[in-house]
């Protein structure tokens, strides 16, 4: 019939393509039957063959679009439509990383093609490209845009000229407060200058006028996650998908949210989806992998691994995370491979460390303890480059609130702030055993864990953010003097307000396991005096070479170097020690030795001093298969075992910088000197 029709001296080419274009959506049985007839005329025609690969993809044979439209791909290089349509084939087929260069003729010849350059935001997304993929989806918005002057605009925000574009944008809603386009735009700029108050104003106001505005929406759950509104995130991401159920931008954010909040579950299952969908992409597989990890399902985790390991051979991350699990041993041609590529060229700064990290997790393993020193030194020494750290402030820091909070500090605020006996903070230092004291709590059945939380270090960088009050003080700790009661009271409400969407088992108290807030102890006492506050504290020496050898997402800078470790850690004892001597009883302490060795006692104290009663449970805690997200995961599903103590004697001929940065505090543990 096809044939019959292309024969007909009637048969109008122009008008069937326009018609097999128009149905490709709402009738693609009837899409391909033009497109077939106009191939039969016309052999090799790019408009049909682009509707034929269309519909053949969209009825999932990715395989048959690509017989249609490979063969136009070189030979139409200047086609933006074979391009794209090319490039959707490619993504079909698991090619996701091969559709990027299609993707950017395609957007290059057209670019005003706003699916495309989602498209390519989304691969860059999955790939872990986050910058280029915030690129691609302002591109998108831009191509959106209903006139030339938004376009204008929203290209100008992509490029960073965002003064330009906001100047402009006010212009426009001043005329126009209907705009709603503009509108969309200027929150998107304040969101970038960190005005989200006023941005979140603008994308409520977009929403309420115009509900369907999927952009707008989009923007509006990602700046809600941003400014701490999980829940309201959630909702407006919801809202998106069920819109979009497709919609990458959204399924990763949603997944991130609910990470964020501690359902691992129900994240893990989307990342999963985006993986398979992204198959080519080893950082979609990464991120599966560190979910499963999570939620201890650790042959999956590792079958993740070694799939993104055969896809980016050169990456260090999945290296480093197999290494990171502790358990995992490398085998003789796996720690080749690393050797191989830390030599190799063109491996970047951030992996080299992964490498190296991972190299001395092996040879310690192996028991190659000078090689293995060598290969932690030479990736901390990377991280500690590429970072910075500065010890002085910290040691600043320390001195300021020692010389703020004092027993007359606290006396002038008692009975200020929220009296909320709900949160236990578990402080210290990374790699103290705060995971297993954290591990022990949440198997008691009237408390639950959430995370290490940054709600505290938020609203001490508000608090330092403070212009001086009328008694000059600015900066923190020292504005938090000039606070009045009201203000004291609300910064305790706004934590607890915070914190309610990650508490998810309704129990009665729940643990935020944020290390650093060790430097914030004299801000959580007044805001929370209802808090309990636990300080984990483990042997300098085990301490800090467990961090050194440990490579951190983020947040411990001052773990990548022997000195700075040491300065560290005796900065910590010293403000403790301050604290201990101005409200006494106030911090319970838990030394990691006395735990290990023995539990029941140590486990008994610490629930005297939370005013619980004891419960079996929680000697058992390994039995509790909650998500614990930090390095200590899998060890924390274990029995208490005492390997770990005394490992940092294998290495103490190198630990001489971390000795002499402790001075009398390694010589007086557990005491203060």
């Amino acid at each position: 019939m096809a044939s019959d029709a292309a024969h007909d001296p009637d048969f109008d080419i122009a008008a069937a393509l326009r018609r097999a274009i128009s149905l490709v959506a709402t009738e693609p049985a009837e899409a391909e039957a033009l497109a077939r007839q106009v191939l039969a005329a016309r052999p090799g025609n790019p408009d049909a063959s682009a509707v034929l690969s269309a519909v053949l993809r969209g009825g999932g044979d990715a395989a048959g679009a690509q017989v249609v439209i490979q063969p136009l791909a070189a030979s139409h290089a200047g086609s933006w439509v074979i391009q794209y349509e090319w490039a959707q084939v490619l993504a079909a087929l698991g090619r996701s990383r091969d559709a990027l260069e299609p993707l950017t003729r395609a957007t290059t010849l057209n670019p005003r093609l706003a699916p495309a350059w989602r498209l390519l935001g989304d691969i860059q997304l999955v790939g872990g490209d986050v910058r280029a993929s915030q690129t691609a989806y302002d591109r998108q918005l831009a191509a959106t845009m209903p006139d030339a002057r938004l376009a204008a605009l929203a290209e100008a925000m992509a490029e960073g000229r965002i003064a330009e574009a906001e100047a402009e944008l006010r212009a426009i809603l001043t005329a126009n407060p209907g705009a709603l386009a503009a509108a969309h735009l200027l929150a998107e700029v304040l969101a970038r200058r960190g005005e989200v108050v006023g941005a979140e104003a603008l994308l409520a106001h977009c929403l309420e006028r115009a509900p369907g505005l999927v952009l707008a929406r989009l923007a509006y759950g990602l700046l809600l996650d941003r400014i701490g509104k999980p829940a309201a995130a959630l909702d407006d991401l919801s809202q998106v998908l069920a819109r979009e159920p497709a919609n990458v931008r959204a399924r990763a954010a949603k997944a991130a949210v609910l990470a964020g909040i501690g359902d691992y579950a129900a994240a893990v299952e989307i990342t999963g989806a985006l993986a398979a969908e992204f198959a080519d992409q080893a950082h979609a597989w990464n991120i599966q992998a560190n979910g499963l990890r999570v939620l201890g399902r650790i042959d999956e985790a590792v079958a993740a691994w070694r799939r993104a390991i055969a896809l980016q051979p050169d990456r260090g991350e999945p290296y480093w995370s197999l290494a990171n699990l502790k358990s995992y041993r490398f085998s003789a041609n796996e720690r080749a491979a690393m050797e191989a590529r830390l030599a190799g060229p063109g491996v970047g700064a951030e992996d080299r460390a992964l490498l190296a990290f991972a190299l001395g997790k092996a040879d310690e393993d192996a028991g190659r303890f000078a090689q293995a020193f060598a290969h932690y030194a030479a990736g901390n020494a990377l991280e500690r480059e590429r970072r910075g750290y500065d010890a002085d402030a910290t040691t600043a820091l320390v001195g300021r609130a020692q010389a703020l909070f004092t027993p007359a500090f606290f006396e002038r605020r008692a009975g200020w702030g929220d009296a909320s006996t709900a949160p236990i903070f578990i402080i210290g230092l990374p790699r103290s055993g705060s995971t297993l004291v954290e591990q022990i709590l949440a198997s008691h059945p009237d408390i639950e864990s959430t995370a290490e939380l940054m709600d505290i270090q938020a609203m001490a960088d508000w608090a330092a953010a403070l212009a001086p009050g009328a008694d000059g003080r600015a900066g923190y700790p020292d504005r938090l003097a000039a606070l009045p009661r009201e203000a004291i009271a609300q910064l305790g409400h706004d934590y607890l307000a915070r914190t309610a969407p990650r508490r998810r088992l309704g129990r009665a108290r729940f643990i935020d396991k944020a290390p650093w807030n060790w430097l914030h102890t004299g801000f959580i006492q007044p805001i929370l005096p209802g808090a309990k506050i636990v300080d984990v504290r483990r042997h300098p020496l085990g301490c800090g070479f467990s961090a050194f050898k440990q490579h951190f997402a983020g947040g411990f800078d001052f773990a990548y170097d022997l000195t700075d470790l040491g300065r560290y850690y005796a900065d910590y004892v010293d403000l403790m020690a301050h604290f201990d001597a101005a409200t006494p009883g106030r911090v319970h302490r838990v030394s990691y030795e006395a735990l290990v060795a023995d539990t029941e006692t140590e486990v008994r104290r610490l629930l005297d001093y939370l005013e619980l009663p004891f419960d079996a449970a929680t000697l058992r805690f390994h039995e509790n298969r909650r998500a614990v997200a930090t390095p200590s995961s899998e060890q924390v599903r274990q029995p208490i075992f005492t390997d770990a103590l005394e490992q940092w004697r294998n290495f103490e001929p190198w630990l001489g910088p971390l000795k002499d940065a402790l001075g009398p505090v390694l010589a007086s543990y557990p005491d203060p000197p």
